[in-house]
């Protein structure tokens, strides 16, 4: 008997890719296959010659760029000593997510697809091209492809004998258990900012506690956007960068959410817990400290302000006890009821905070051990550094546009990161910004006499400021800046640091006030 094991590999950059191929997984346990599912980047490619059966779900991402985590796996993948036999083993489809308004639309899963194939890999389907431009997003794509993909799977794999599909009104285990300690474990809750370990550039898995020095206001307070220059201190963190290059930016929920989402599911936010993988091979959250409280969880952990996909609603209706909030669940998670579910939550914007407040009978019956099944783990932010080192040693700079809006629902909608970084107070003691800095894609050139036109209106002009700093520095003279925004009076960002410079000779400056004519 052939052992059926299926392995899925994602690039996802916001997480759309991730939770399809975390859907593909869950298809995969219900037709009784061995399934992995795993970012490109955290799997050992080397393997990939002796697997038989792989389902890739990548995402494209800038103008036909791979994902984060899938940037090594790429390079190696196209390293031209790789023997044109290498895969000839394996069975593979790929699956790509893009939006066809860009010109390179689903590049990294058609090169990908033809690149297996060049290596002697067998495609069971042609590259399924989702697109976020399409009135039901990319399930439209996705959905009849995947019945394709499992009818050619299981051609290849029947189901062991006395086996049948699990239906779809089974519930599947979650991926962790949970277990509560003692009442009495009392938890330090530092644990957010664990030290960084010695000598180790700080990353996504062990961020950098940088202290926040200033937080000032840089609009008119009569201007209706909140733009905000933040200062960080990096020192002893040993991070260099340069002009152009991005930091990342490791947000949490407010308070008042985090209680009310414990308020709703009857969880006591000081409970500790431990978790234990339901499969053997499976991964604990790296980014969770063990034991955790559930305060810890919620707070830094989950992604209660995001807006629910459509697998939230599949994975919510089966804890229902509530049979017409069950049937609205459940035509949330059909494949008919996707513009219906687009109206209620993609166009307003309504978070999973938000949505759980609607399904009350669902919402308090949810076990806590499904959460991180339930809910997604909150992104890491990009902002273009501001300053430059040269300038401003052991400081990083940002320029955050505070991202508040209306919508249909009464409540504004606010950003997670910018409205927590605006709230920070650096005159209230001791505030802690948890990040890291990855090279960015603008690159300067070598060269010290040749000169350089930069466009940046609004807070685009941030990755300039660092170059112009950077430049100054040096002592190079050819800088050209086009800048533009609404009121000369109200947000022309930085102007006496670029005036001083046009004085100095050290900066051409050209700006545009759309309402100031």
């Amino acid at each position: 008997m052939v052992e059926r094991k299926l392995l899925v590999l994602f690039g996802s950059q916001t997480g759309t890719a991730q939770d399809t191929a975390e859907r593909i997984g869950r298809e995969a346990k219900r037709r009784h296959f061995q399934c992995r599912v795993e970012a490109l980047d955290s799997y050992d490619v080397a393997n990939l010659i002796s697997e038989l059966l792989v389902v890739f779900v990548c995402a494209t991402t800038g103008q036909g760029d791979p994902p984060d985590n899938m940037k090594m796996f790429w390079r190696f993948l196209f390293r031209k000593n790789l023997p044109p036999s290498s895969l000839c083993q394996l069975d593979y489809a790929v699956l790509g997510l893009g939006d066809s308004s860009y010109p390179k639309f689903n590049f990294v899963a058609k090169k990908l697809h033809k690149r297996v194939l060049q290596l002697g890999g067998n495609p069971l389907l042609p590259v399924a091209l989702g697109d976020d431009q399409h009135d039901l997003g990319p399930d439209a794509v996705v959905d009849p492809w995947l019945l394709a993909l499992w009818d050619k799977i299981l051609a290849l794999y029947p189901l062991p004998p006395g086996l049948e599909v699990i239906s779809p009104d089974v519930r599947l285990p979650p991926k962790y258990t949970l277990h509560y300690l003692a009442e009495n474990f009392l938890h330090p809750d530092g644990s957010l900012l664990q030290p960084t370990p010695p000598r180790t550039v700080p990353s996504e898995l062990h961020p950098f506690a940088a202290q926040v020095v200033s937080n000032q206001r840089v609009t008119a307070e009569s201007h209706f956007q909140d733009v905000r220059l933040i200062e960080f201190d990096v020192t002893g963190s040993g991070i260099m960068f340069s002009a152009g290059d991005v930091v990342m930016i490791q947000p949490q929920n407010c308070p008042e959410d985090v209680q009310q989402f414990c308020q709703l599911l009857r969880l006591d936010p000081d409970r500790c817990f431990v978790l234990k993988p339901t499969e053997p091979g499976t991964s604990l959250p790296a980014l969770l400290p063990q034991p955790c409280t559930i305060r810890h969880l919620v707070t830094h952990y989950l992604d209660i302000s995001c807006v629910p996909r459509r697998s939230f609603f599949e994975l919510l209706s089966y804890f229902s006890t509530n049979e017409l909030e069950r049937e609205k669940l459940q035509e949330f998670s059909s494949a008919q009821g996707q513009e219906e579910l687009y109206s209620y939550c993609n166009r307003p914007r309504r978070t999973t905070l938000e949505a759980l407040w609607d399904f009350p009978h669902t919402t308090c019956a949810i076990p806590p051990e499904y959460l991180l099944d339930l809910i997604p783990r909150i992104r890491p932010r990009a902002f273009s550094i501001a300053s430059s080192m040269l300038a401003h040693p052991d400081r990083i700079q940002i320029l955050v546009a505070v991202v508040r809006y209306k919508t249909r629902l009464s409540k504004p909608r606010r950003g997670l990161c910018s409205t927590w970084l605006a709230s920070l107070n650096p005159e209230q003691g001791d505030v802690r910004v948890p990040l890291w800095v990855k090279k960015g894609g603008m690159k300067f050139p070598a060269d010290p006499d040749t000169p350089v036109i930069m466009i940046g209106p609004g807070t685009g002009v941030a990755p300039f400021r660092a170059a112009i700093q950077e430049r100054v520095a040096q002592g190079r003279r050819g800088n050209c800046l086009f800048f533009g925004c609404r009121q000369k009076s109200k947000d022309f960002y930085c102007q006496a640091e670029w005036e001083e410079l046009v004085a100095k000779g050290f900066l051409m400056l050209f700006t545009a006030f759309s309402r100031d004519q």
